[in-house]
């Protein structure tokens, strides 16, 4: 996540006006969860259901203009954090055995589940990341408020997103202080710098926390996030809904 922080932080370059940008925010975040959902619970080895979800997902990253590189950027991030844990859906003990060390052994199930599972995270990633790049975080949260999701959760995602900028601020000051008074000359400098500068960052951010949780009550917080706007669907909302819905439908319908 350290890693991800500054693709969350960066400011979102002002996009052309596409079919995709003119759905409502809340339409875009469904037609989203929708492939989503469907693309995962998709058992493993149905190939051409996640073919034709795979030609939706091109289909939206095509319609909304997202630069490759920003969008590749981030899922190989995002991606090099799942890949550690896809790597022991390799050994399982089903199929026949296509390679063995030891107690290790690669078999044909665990290839075929391995292919499955990383079909899966990356069609889902690229997904998740062009309605994240598309979108304005605080419009998002909105969003998911008018879709009834809890607000409790919400406030807590979004506090955790404002919070991320407040902690990669700190950070920078204490490290440009430490390049100043130069202390971070070698490898064993810069580790003994680096372990202290994350200690003192923990009692900084606890105590930059206090202060803005009080800024926060002091300007009338209560605790949930307040969101007066209504659900309001298009045409072409409607119609976007309706394709996202077909194609799951179709992509479902092949291995039943």
């Amino acid at each position: 996540m350290l890693l991800h922080i500054h693709s969350f932080l960066s400011q979102q370059k002002k996009q052309p006006p596409t079919i995709w940008h003119s759905l409502n925010v809340q339409s875009r975040v469904l037609c989203t969860f929708i492939g989503v959902f469907a693309i995962a619970l998709t058992p493993n080895g149905q190939w051409k259901s996640w073919l034709i979800y795979g030609v939706g997902v091109l289909f939206i990253i095509l319609i909304s203009r997202v630069s490759w590189t920003s969008l590749l950027s981030r899922v190989m991030v995002e991606f090099a954090f799942v890949g550690v844990v896809l790597l022991g859906t390799l050994f399982r003990p089903e199929g026949e055995i296509i390679w063995s060390w030891g107690i290790l052994q690669v078999t044909t199930t665990g290839v075929m589940v391995l292919g499955s599972v990383t079909t899966k995270v990356i069609l889902s990633l690229l997904m998740l990341n062009t309605l994240i790049i598309t979108t304005e975080i605080p419009e998002l949260f909105k969003a998911l408020l008018a879709l009834k999701m809890p607000p409790l959760l919400v406030s807590i995602m979004a506090s955790m997103y404002r919070y991320i900028g407040v902690i990669n601020r700190e950070f920078t000051t204490m490290k440009r202080a430490a390049i100043s008074r130069n202390l971070m000359s070698n490898g064993k400098m810069i580790r003994h710098v680096m372990g202290n500068a994350i200690g003192s960052l923990f009692i900084r951010s606890y105590e930059r926390g206090e202060l803005i949780y009080n800024a926060m009550l002091s300007r009338g917080y209560q605790g949930f996030p307040v969101n007066s706007e209504k659900l309001t669907y298009k045409n072409q909302d409607i119609f976007a809904l309706t394709i996202t819905v077909l194609i799951v439908f179709v992509g479902q319908i092949i291995y039943f």
